[in-house]
């Protein structure tokens, strides 16, 4: 069993396991690892949207790198247990052309 200082035992009614403590640590990462991944994917649909040029090679880098990014969302989702996008694809405003690219290369 892990113990907690003194100083906080009154705050926790018993002690915390190890493996609590582990779950616990593991289920911050995952909510991180998850929140930072969205971040990207917002961040790579909006370069897309700015995107006003006419280079092909430009714009097709920056669909891909989008699509990229939300291969890794929602591989990251579904780790977390969310095995269902639909209400993020909405959310989020992820383009079809984005969708029909995920994990081609």
């Amino acid at each position: 069993m892990l113990r907690l200082p003194n100083s906080i035992t009154g705050l926790v009614p018993h002690p915390v396991s190890g493996d609590t403590v582990l779950q616990q640590e593991i289920a911050a990462e995952q909510a991180s690892s998850l929140g930072n991944a969205g971040k990207r994917v917002e961040k790579a649909l909006e370069r897309l949207s700015a995107y006003d040029g006419k280079d092909e090679t430009q714009q097709k880098a920056l669909l891909q790198a989008a699509s990229d990014a939300v291969h890794g969302y929602f591989i990251q989702r579904e780790l977390c247990g969310m095995r269902k996008h639909d209400a993020v694809i909405h959310e989020m405003g992820i383009p079809r052309r984005v969708l029909a690219r995920l994990g081609a290369r």
